[in-house]
């Protein structure tokens, strides 16, 4: 009976830690808290916790670290492919490794990032395909829609970035973010007065729920793409 016991707080605590671990990701993104993403970094790389591990790298090295970017994507790529290789049915991991692929792309030179468009397309596409968070979803969906409209002519498609875009914003109608991509399409586009509405919608927008210091960085980036079109 004591076995038992002793078995059953053991998973107990062992799903207190990992909900721990999740809320104080949630909680380190929405802020931009820097030292909170280095605990849940160390956290997750004890408890081998893959996806929030890889995905508590890339944040990090988006806005909590100014010197070691790449090596930091880098590393987080190899984290998530391992958890892709162990599982291949996680949704939420796909999301992740394109997401990586994406921003690790910006250090490679032209011939280099080309060959990581497939890598990236062929991740975001089984995300969307197998995702049930709409959170996620939508996330990579939005990643999709940057693709077509930021690669090269000809590999860029704006009616498919649309698309990608009013798709997702179907999904999450709250996230603001969204009306800022659609607006620097609508600007590549020539449709200059829908720009504009898209940016006036960032600047008078609520934040998504989930993701303050961001809406904060969009309304600020809203802003001057506006300003810019006066």
């Amino acid at each position: 009976m004591k076995k038992v016991a002793l078995i059953f707080l053991i998973l107990l605590s062992s799903v207190f830690f990992s909900n721990s671990l999740e809320e104080n990701f949630i909680k380190a993104r929405n802020f931009h808290d820097v030292n909170l993403i280095k605990d849940v970094i160390s956290n997750a790389k004890k408890e081998q916790n893959n996806v929030i591990y890889a995905e508590a790298l890339m944040e990090y090295a988006l806005w909590g670290n100014s010197e070691n970017k790449e090596k930091l994507y880098t590393e987080a790529l190899e984290v998530i492919k391992k958890e892709i290789k162990e599982n291949p049915n996680n949704g939420k991991a796909y999301y992740v490794a394109g997401a990586i692929v994406g921003r690790l792309a910006q250090y490679k030179g032209i011939i280099q990032s080309l060959f990581m468009l497939n890598d990236f397309d062929n991740y975001i596409e089984k995300a969307i395909e197998i995702l049930d968070d709409n959170f996620y979803k939508g996330l990579a969906l939005i990643a999709m829609g940057m693709r077509y409209r930021d690669v090269p002519w000809p590999l860029r498609n704006y009616k498919k970035a649309e698309k990608y875009l009013l798709d997702a914003l179907e999904i999450l109608p709250n996230y603001p973010n969204i009306h800022l991509e659609l607006g620097k399409l609508y600007e590549k586009m020539g449709k200059v007065e829908e720009a504009k509405k898209e940016y006036e919608i960032v600047i008078n927008s609520n934040a998504y729920p989930l993701l303050n210091a961001t809406h904060e960085e969009a309304k600020e980036e809203a802003r001057q793409l506006l300003q810019n079109l006066k």
